[in-house]
């Protein structure tokens, strides 16, 4: 009988056997995880510095996608390193911290899920109750029980896991730690402790589930009684991208864990926990900016400013010259019929000596002035170019 104590690393179950293979899941999980790290970056961005995106749906958005990043940057980081270096192993310090962080990501991830539907139900049920029900000081403390349930979740499951003895060696049959794979390394006698925990978790999400599913019944007979179809079209818009978030995250763990043994392999468990553990946090923010015009517009001016600043001026911090222009333009009457659009610029002073021309309203050209309605592409400086949107 081994303890646990006696334990100094773990073996995780690895992605392939060929080195062909390893190098190909490498890839294919570095591919993912840039894809979920700029997706979910820029819901956070969008959603902090766009300020009519300073709303509890998209509040609780951000929170969202903070638990996506933290669930793919726990598990997937040290399956890339040992498909890289051919190895499988995890330290115990490492293999408790993968536990902690992914059940306290995955629970909180479900919590604000769960208070996004009360959300929506709020919103479309209770409208005129909307800013009492869902204030600031109600979304910050909803949010906050979130991450605390989570937190607490995670340092009960982790503490009790890794205080039983393992019995049973320490290799784990899935490429990163999880409390039920680890479960099965610790004695029979041991492990009823854990179990009833895990109940007890399972009865928790299973009340949250009911509360989910009642919302939405109310939902949809509501939306149902909106006369307009325009207005049911609406309702059903804001719903949807939350309904197939919640159904991805249900669907993938349920099958994970209710699975019948009669069709488990060591190659269906792999892909069915990569689908599980990998592909939603990549999936979530594609999914809420395709249906949402709100957060799209917001992510399509955020990129706007980000690339324009980058290629404004290599030498000036893109934002002082990108709101000095936008402000110089905004100031200057009948400059929009001419050019409404600008990018690109390559000398400052040639710039401010432009945008000081824009200020008193003429353009002193190479012959005369002119009002800025007469703007020629000859009065433009070099490397500055206006298009018209």
């Amino acid at each position: 009988m081994s303890n646990s104590s006696s334990i100094s690393h773990f073996l995780l179950l690895p992605l392939a056997d060929t080195r062909q293979l390893q190098l190909l899941h490498f890839c294919l999980f570095l591919g993912i995880s840039l894809a979920a790290l700029l997706a979910n970056g820029l819901i956070i961005s969008a959603v902090a510095w766009g300020h009519l995106l300073h709303m509890p749906m998209f509040f609780f958005l951000l929170n969202l996608a903070l638990t996506d990043l933290g669930s793919i940057c726990t598990t997937v980081p040290k399956a890339m390193h040992n498909s890289l270096w051919d190895t499988r192993t995890i330290s115990y310090s490492g293999c408790v911290a993968q536990v902690f962080f992914f059940a306290f990501f995955i629970a909180s991830e479900f919590a604000f899920l769960t208070i996004m539907c009360y959300d929506r139900y709020v919103s479309i049920c209770k409208p005129l109750h909307y800013g009492t029900l869902l204030g600031s000081r109600a979304c910050a403390h909803m949010a906050a029980a979130a991450w605390a349930s989570g937190f607490l979740n995670a340092l009960v499951h982790t503490a009790n896991t890794f205080s039983l003895p393992l019995c049973h060696g320490n290799t784990l049959g899935q490429f990163f730690c999880e409390v039920p794979h680890i479960l099965k390394l610790s004695c029979s006698h041991s492990k009823l402790r854990e179990l009833g925990l895990l109940v007890i978790t399972f009865c928790l999400g299973f009340c949250c589930f009911a509360f989910i599913v009642f919302s939405y019944v109310q939902i949809f007979r509501a939306v149902l009684r909106i006369p307009s179809e325009q207005g049911q079209h609406k309702a059903f818009s804001t719903c949807l991208p939350h309904l197939a978030v919640l159904s991805l995250f249900i669907i993938t763990d349920t099958f994970v864990y209710l699975k019948p043994p009669s069709i488990s392999s060591p190659a269906m468990d792999l892909m069915v926990s990569v689908l599980y553990s990998v592909v939603p946090p990549a999936l979530n923010p594609l999914i809420y900016s395709l249906r949402n015009q709100q957060l799209k517009e917001s992510l399509r001016k955020a990129m706007t400013r980000c690339f324009s600043g980058f290629l404004f001026s290599p030498n000036s911090p893109p934002s002082v010259l990108q709101g000095e222009t936008e402000r110089s333009w905004k100031r200057t009457p009948g400059l929009a019929p001419a050019a409404q659009a600008w990018h690109s610029v390559s000398s400052f002073s040639q710039h401010s000596a432009f945008i000081e021309s824009l200020r008193v309203g003429k353009i002193l050209g190479r012959d005369k002035a002119r009002p800025v309605t007469q703007i020629n592409q000859r009065d433009i400086p070099d490397g500055m170019t206006l298009v018209p949107v």
